[in-house]
């Protein structure tokens, strides 16, 4: 069994982990978050959000980080204290849907958004990286 607070913690270090690489490794433009502000909150471009958009991130990832604890709970999956390569592996199968249900719905439908490639790529990573430190954190957090 895996705490809510455990999700909470580890899905905010795996925020800032993530954050960092989308800051040294993305290419300055801003987060679809702030693109999402900017369209159903703000009143300018999403260059003008981009404290409002990574606050909103930061909110997403911590929120993942406790769904993911309740999920893997609840289905049995072998995550947690001493289970480190499962709670590993299902954190980057759960990265992986976070991606695909961030370029699929919050990119194309609610935002209609095209990304390219290039920045599909990236955001394929930076989920990954996600959902890794995740699955590390749920394993390792001693609450």
């Amino acid at each position: 069994m895996v705490s809510i607070l455990t999700g909470l913690i580890a899905g905010l270090i795996a925020t800032v982990v993530m954050t960092m690489f989308m800051m040294t490794m993305g290419d300055d433009s801003p987060p679809p978050t702030a693109a999402l502000w900017a369209k159903y909150v703000g009143d300018e471009g999403p260059e003008a959000y981009m404290k409002q958009g990574m606050l909103l991130h930061m909110l997403y990832g911590v929120g993942a980080g406790a769904a993911f604890a309740v999920g893997a709970t609840a289905l049995g999956l072998a995550v947690g204290t001493g289970a480190l390569v499962g709670s590993v592996l299902w954190g980057l199968a759960f990265g992986l849907v976070l991606m695909v249900g961030g370029m699929m719905f919050w990119m194309r439908i609610v935002l209609a958004m095209e990304p390219d490639p290039k920045t599909m790529a990236a955001f394929g990573f930076f989920h990954v990286v996600y959902g890794v430190v995740l699955g590390a954190g749920i394993a390792l957090l001693p609450v």
